[in-house]
């Protein structure tokens, strides 16, 4: 009997050695076929008809946005060693079936795919590069499934559909553009900032930001909007987006007040931040003339902002705020009132950023 045992024993060794052997080159053999990918991956001209277009939503979220589904993503331990986060995706599915979207403000990747069996991603679990993945969940409705990613900061996408998965690789956004700018309309939601003569500075801002939205939206620019609606940001979220994408410039747009109710013109102001060749100074000054000839209007001069000005001072990217003019001016609250002002004044804004471009080279 002792005998048996020992051959017994011998055996069970001998069987787990070929078990793991057999492990290490099955492991191997995935961690080639995601080398390949990645090298063929970059080879893709874009678009191309396996790459996934990614979607930045009009509606900007609020960080006071509804808890994600409870569901939650599983996770596949091992196969970490490639580029890609790997989604899995029901057979059939085509590219029009999947949309990608960029949730910035939340720091989410929501992606969208149509007609899923309501336990797929129960027993589908996602797996290979998670490294900026803080967790997932998903929701299944009738007609599509949204899964949805918390990620560690600010992410652009490159993604392709390939073989039943969706494979996501996440990007700084400073690696894949070389012109970043991120527009912050001040205020929003419960905060209204400066309210004189039937106007809230939240709305003027807005009003200037969407109409410079539509100007931007015509280049190749890649522009962060701090909000596109009458909502709610934390200003420390509003330097996170700019000094976290390390933007070429942020841009605030404000209105201004004074006791003295006939004071009114253009104020800009700078963060002290200092910046060799082109900082924040440059940026203000290019940013008050080209609004001033815009409008036609009286330039009050550039400023150093003062710790007040949370946004400007944390910034560590050139920054500057434009002051487009004075709501307790009855004459200038008439003024951004109109359209027609607010337009030039998008457009003076507009301008400036082409000439601070060119002045940075």
């Amino acid at each position: 009997m002792r005998k048996t045992a020992i051959f017994s024993s011998l055996f069970t060794i001998i069987a787990l050695i070929v078990a793991f052997f057999a492990l290490e080159n099955s492991v191997l053999l995935a961690e080639s076929r995601f080398s390949e990918l990645a090298d063929d991956f970059y080879e893709i001209d874009i678009p191309d008809e396996n790459a996934v277009d990614i979607i930045v939503p009009e509606v900007i979220e609020t960080e006071q946005e509804a808890p994600l589904s409870s569901d939650s993503l599983t996770f596949e331990l091992g196969n970490a060693d490639t580029n890609f986060l790997i989604i899995p995706v029901p057979d059939g599915t085509r590219l029009n079936d999947v949309a990608i979207e960029n949730h910035y403000l939340t720091e989410e990747m929501w992606i969208n795919i149509g007609s899923v069996a309501p336990d797929f991603y129960a027993a589908n679990p996602i797996s290979g590069n998670r490294k900026n993945i803080l967790g997932g969940t998903y929701e299944i409705t009738e007609d599509k499934a949204v899964l949805k990613f918390s990620l560690d900061n600010i992410y652009e996408y490159r993604s392709i559909i390939e073989n039943n998965n969706i494979y996501v690789e996440f990007v700084p956004p400073r690696e894949m553009h070389s012109r970043i700018i991120v527009i912050d309309p001040a205020y929003g939601g419960s905060m209204a900032g400066i309210v004189a003569n039937d106007l809230a500075e939240k709305d003027v801002a807005l009003s200037i930001a969407l109409r410079l939205k539509e100007l931007l939206d015509q280049t190749d620019y890649l522009v962060y909007y701090t909000r596109t609606l009458d909502n709610d940001l934390s200003e420390e979220k509003r330097v996170r987006i700019a000094n976290n994408t390390r933007a070429d410039m942020l841009i605030r747009i404000e209105a201004d007040s004074n006791e003295n109710s006939l004071i009114n013109g253009t104020t800009t102001i700078y963060s002290g931040f200092f910046i060799p060749h082109f900082g924040s100074p440059e940026l203000a000054n290019i940013l008050e003339t080209e609004v001033v000839l815009s409008i036609r209007g009286k330039a009050l001069g550039i400023y150093q902002a003062e710790a007040a000005d949370y946004v400007i001072t944390n910034a560590t990217v050139p920054a500057a705020s434009i002051k487009v003019g004075h709501l307790t001016n009855a004459q200038e609250a008439n003024l951004l009132k109109r359209d027609d002002y607010l337009e030039k004044i998008a457009i003076g804004i507009f301008n400036a950023i082409l000439a601070a471009y060119e002045e940075k080279g």
